[in-house]
C-alpha cells in the first residue's frame, strides 16, 4: 500500500486555504509546487496505458528515455550521449550515458535498453507504440553501446524514442511500475492518494542532483473547470496545466497570475465506430461531418481555443495540407447523403463522452447539430477509466465519442484495423507503408498530404480542430513549456523566481 501520511497533510491544508494556502508554503520555501490536472492517470506506467495523464506525471521525472523532446520540438540526448545513423537510414547506433543507476540501485546499460524495447514490441505488449518497437531489432554491442536496426525507414525515430512509450524500464521492477514506478529520473514517487493527488519528491541519488530545484511536487486532480479556477484563486494550486478554457478570462488581467497559451500537435476528433451499421457506410460518415459546424464546436467546446482541421493532422506538422474543404459544413448535403445511403430518420446513436470539458461541452454542440439532419444522439457520460476500458479498448462499445489525440505522429493508427475506431482501408495501409519507407523529405511530405486527403475523403472520423491548451500559473513560477510538442511536465525545468 502506498504511503498516505504526506497527502493527509496536503488535504488538511486544502481545508483552510485562507489561513495556510499551499501556494504560500511553496513560495515561502521555494522548493515545492502544486500542479493541477484535469484527469487522474489510471496507472503510472506509460508503456502499458494510453492515457496521456500518465506521461504528464512520470515522463522525464520518474522515467527517462534515450532522447529528449524539448519544448521547441527539437530532440537532444538524454540517456544516450549521442547517436549515428547509417546511410540507408535503418540502423541507429546509440552511445549510452555511463554511471546511470535506477532508483532501486540497479545499473542502466545496454542490456536494460534491449530489455525495455524487446518488452515494448513483444507479442503480449500493451504498449501504444508496440508496432514501432516490433519493427526494431535491438542489439547490446557492449555495456554502453546499443544498435537499433529498423525494418522500415523512419526519420522520426529519434523523436519517437523520446516519447513516454519509449521509457527505459528496469527489468526487476517493470511489472509493478503502474503502482511502484522505478526509473532513472530526478524524481521518485512519494505517495498516491487515489482520487485526489500524486506526490513526487526529489531523488537524491540522481546523477545530477542540482538539476532539479524543487524538492517536492504535488499533482492534484480537479475535473470541474470552476473548481480549477477556485483552487488557483484560493492558493491551493500553483499551476493548472492545462486549465478548462472557460476559466481563462478571469486570470488574463490578474497581476498575480500568468496565462500561457501555445500550440500543440493534438487533434480533437469525433471518433466514429466504423464497425457498426450504418456508420460503416462512408456516405453516413460524410453526412455526419457535413452536419458539423467546426467553428461552432470550437466556440462551444474550447471557447475559441482551436483551429479547424479536416484530417488527422494539424498545421505546423511536416507535410500538412488544408483538407477542411473536403467535408464542409452543409446541412442540406448531409440530409441528402443520409437519404442516398437509405437511412431512415430518425437515426438513433449513442455518443460516449469522457470527462474533459472539451468532450462534454463539444458533445452537446454536436448532438444539437446532428439533430437537424435527423440523427438523435443519446449522450452517455463516463469516467476516464470506463472510456479507456470499454470505448478505446475491449469490445469498442460505442457509436460516437469525442477525444483529443495528443501524439505528434499517430497517422499510423489508421493502418491498424483493430484500432478502436475500426477504420479498415487497404489503400491507406499501403500508402502509410510507403510513407514509412520513403527517405526523401519532399517525397515523404507529398505522401503525407495524400494520406490526409484520403482520410478526409473516407470521412474516417469527424476531424474537428487543433486545440490550444491554455495554462494558468502563479506569477513566480518559471520554466513552464509554452508549446506542447508532447504532453509532459518537465519538473527539473521548474522553479520559483
Amino acid at each position: 500500500m502506498l504511503k498516505r501520511r504526506t497527502l493527509l497533510t496536503t488535504a488538511a491544508l486544502a481545508t483552510v486555504p485562507l489561513a495556510l494556502p499551499q501556494a504560500a508554503l511553496a513560495q515561502g520555501r521555494k522548493d515545492s509546487l502544486v500542479i493541477g490536472m484535469t484527469l487522474e492517470p489510471p496507472g503510472l506506467d506509460p508503456t502499458t496505458g494510453a492515457a496521456s495523464a500518465i506521461a504528464e506525471i512520470t515522463h522525464y521525472n520518474i522515467y527517462e528515455t534515450l532522447t529528449k523532446i524539448n519544448a521547441d520540438g527539437k530532440v537532444t540526448p538524454l540517456l544516450a550521449e549521442s547517436w549515428e545513423v547509417s546511410p540507408d537510414l535503418k540502423t541507429y547506433t546509440f552511445k549510452l550515458r555511463r554511471g546511470v543507476k535506477f532508483q532501486n540501485g540497479e545499473p542502466f546499460n545496454a542490456q536494460t535498453v534491449k530489455f525495455a524495447f524487446d518488452r515494448a514490441g513483444a507479442e503480449k505488449s500493451t504498449n501504444k507504440d508496440k508496432r514501432t518497437f516490433a519493427n526494431l531489432s535491438t542489439q547490446a554491442v557492449d555495456e554502453n553501446t546499443v544498435v537499433l536496426i529498423n525494418k522500415e525507414i523512419d526519420p522520426d525515430l529519434p523523436f519517437l524514442l523520446g516519447q513516454a512509450t519509449a521509457i527505459i524500464v528496469e527489468p526487476k521492477s517493470a511489472d509493478t511500475n503502474a503502482t511502484k514506478p522505478v526509473g532513472t529520473g530526478p524524481y521518485k514517487l512519494d505517495s498516491w492518494a487515489k482520487g485526489s493527488s500524486v506526490v513526487l519528491s526529489k531523488w537524491d541519488g540522481y546523477r545530477n542532483p542540482g538539476e532539479a530545484k524543487l524538492r517536492r511536487v504535488t499533482f492534484r486532480f480537479i475535473s470541474d473547470t470552476a473548481a480549477q479556477a477556485a483552487a488557483l484563486m484560493a492558493g491551493d494550486v500553483d499551476v493548472f496545466k492545462p486549465i478548462g478554457t472557460r476559466a481563462v478570462a478571469q486570470f488574463k488581467n490578474n497581476p498575480q497570475f500568468q496565462v500561457i497559451q501555445g500550440g500543440s500537435r493534438a487533434k480533437t476528433i469525433l471518433a466514429i465506430n466504423s464497425r457498426k451499421k450504418p456508420l460503416n457506410d462512408v456516405r453516413v460518415r460524410r453526412a455526419i461531418l457535413a452536419a458539423i459546424d467546426r467553428k461552432a464546436v470550437i466556440e462551444g467546446a474550447a471557447d475559441g481555443f482551436g483551429t479547424p482541421i479536416g484530417s488527422h493532422y494539424v498545421p505546423g506538422a511536416p507535410g500538412y495540407v488544408d483538407t477542411t474543404a473536403i467535408n464542409p459544413y452543409d446541412v442540406e448535403k448531409a440530409k441528402k447523403l443520409l437519404a442516398d445511403a437509405g437511412v431512415k430518420t430518425p437515426l438513433e446513436l449513442t455518443m460516449t463522452l469522457p470527462p474533459p470539458p472539451y468532450a462534454r461541452q463539444g458533445g452537446e454542440v454536436i448532438a444539437a447539430e446532428l439533430a437537424k439532419i435527423g440523427i438523435n444522439v443519446k449522450i452517455q457520460n463516463v469516467e476516464w477509466a470506463q472510456w479507456l476500458s470499454n470505448t478505446y479498448g475491449g469490445a469498442h462499445d460505442y457509436d460516437l465519442t469525442i477525444v483529443s489525440h495528443v501524439e505528434p505522429f499517430d497517422l499510423g493508427n489508421y493502418a491498424k484495423p483493430d484500432y478502436y475506431w475500426g477504420y479498415d482501408s487497404k489503400e491507406f495501409t499501403a500508402l502509410y507503408a510507403k510513407i514509412k519507407n520513403t527517405a526523401n523529405e519532399s517525397e515523404r511530405n507529398k505522401l503525407l498530404g495524400d494520406a490526409q486527403k484520403l482520410l478526409a475523403t473516407d470521412a474516417a472520423n469527424g476531424f474537428l480542430y487543433q486545440p490550444q491548451f491554455p495554462s494558468v500559473a502563479k506569477k513566480g513560477v518559471k520554466g513552464l513549456w509554452k508549446e506542447s510538442p508532447i504532453f509532459v511536465n518537465d519538473l527539473a525545468a521548474l522553479s520559483w523566481s
